[in-house]
């Protein structure tokens, strides 16, 4: 079978490659050029020649552009805190580059993800399912994925466990066996606040709290996320306040204490099913992540809206931050996911 590796010149996707190899699979190295920096071409074609297999570029800077970072940027413009790489993967590296890769004349795309798919006889669909190393399990990332698209997916890493990766690496001589981890948002070298305020024109207005008393003034929604406490500037008698919310209609930033950051449940749109939708009837149990931390909690299915669901936390769970995804699991099996758009606040329409 002929797959196309997507390599970044890391030891992930260069270790995924160099175990499709010793399993007999015709690979081709595919590496996409995203920002004007080239480093990360340079370190891939390097891996492919390492690893002797031919290696292609696709050119995707102005799709990249206006899919993932356009959108990273408008999230914020409308007081959203979301997340590129889940964008990325569905648009571009299962999107834009498995159409190259087909071109190639490749059946599959494999990349350095720590996650597993398998086909369910069941449910006659694709499954997503967690990678076993629970650190760096990435299945949080890839819940927009359709049945086609993890049809053709290969996640040769996810059976191992990062340090198994490097161990592999090492005894191989794959130069990028030491390799720093690859940093959170790739299109941002340092404060993300700053990329967006050369991006973002957006006027200061109040913080306030939750009775509405006006506490400073702040520097634009854009600078501010659920849960944040430092780089506020205001003042408080003894003890720290925190972002609970975003009003863009009043252009206010409402702070409280911790404590006030915990809620009951979350509101989900854009829902993506990955199982059956059986498996996410009203009244379910579920494990749900709400950012991307190894720490899963069990909820309760209370509602099943339009394009969403509504669920109940067995524990309050705190900042729950709108633009961040919820993804659903039953043990090690996604289910689905979804945009958070909301926290179910105490006393709203469950």
């Amino acid at each position: 079978m002929k797959i196309a590796v997507l390599m970044s010149g890391g030891v992930d996707s260069t270790v995924a490659a160099a175990l499709l190899k010793e399993q007999g699979h015709e690979l081709l190295g595919l590496t996409m050029r995203q920002l004007e920096d080239d480093s990360a071409l340079y370190a891939a074609r390097t891996a492919a020649e390492q690893l002797g297999i031919p290696h292609h570029t696709a050119d995707l800077r102005a799709e990249f552009e206006q899919t993932v970072i356009a959108g990273f940027c408008s999230g914020y413009a409308h007081s959203t805190t979301p997340n590129p790489c889940v964008e990325c993967n569905r648009s571009i590296k299962f999107g834009l580059l498995l159409e190259k890769a087909r071109i190639l004349g490749a059946h599959k795309v494999a990349t350095g993800h720590y996650a597993r798919v398998q086909w369910d006889d069941d449910s006659m669909r694709w499954l997503l399912k967690k990678g076993l190393d629970a650190q760096k399990d990435q299945s949080y990332f890839l819940w927009r994925l359709s049945q086609q698209q993890l049809a053709r997916a290969v996640f040769p890493l996810g059976a191992l466990t990062k340090r198994q990766v490097r161990q592999i690496a090492g005894a191989r001589g794959i130069t990028a066996a030491e390799s720093k981890e690859s940093q959170e948002i790739c299109f941002i070298r340092d404060d993300y606040r700053e990329f967006l305020s050369s991006r973002l024109d957006m006027p200061p207005g109040d913080f306030t709290d939750t009775g509405g008393n006006i506490l400073g003034r702040h520097q634009g929604l854009h600078l501010y996320t659920v849960g944040q406490r430092k780089g506020l500037g205001v003042a408080a008698a003894g003890k720290p306040r925190y972002v609970l919310r975003l009003e863009p209609e009043s252009n206010r930033v409402v702070l409280g204490d911790d404590e006030e950051l915990y809620q009951p449940g979350v509101c989900a749109a854009q829902w993506n099913f990955i199982a059956d939708e059986a498996a996410m009837a009203v009244g379910q149990r579920v494990q749900i992540k709400i950012r991307y931390t190894p720490r899963q909690v069990t909820a309760t299915i209370a509602r099943r809206r339009e394009d969403g669901f509504v669920f109940v936390f067995d524990t309050p769970q705190r900042a729950v931050t709108p633009g961040q995804s919820a993804v659903c699991y039953r043990d090690d099996v996604t289910l689905g996911g979804g945009i958070i758009t909301s926290p179910a606040w105490p006393g709203s329409d469950f």
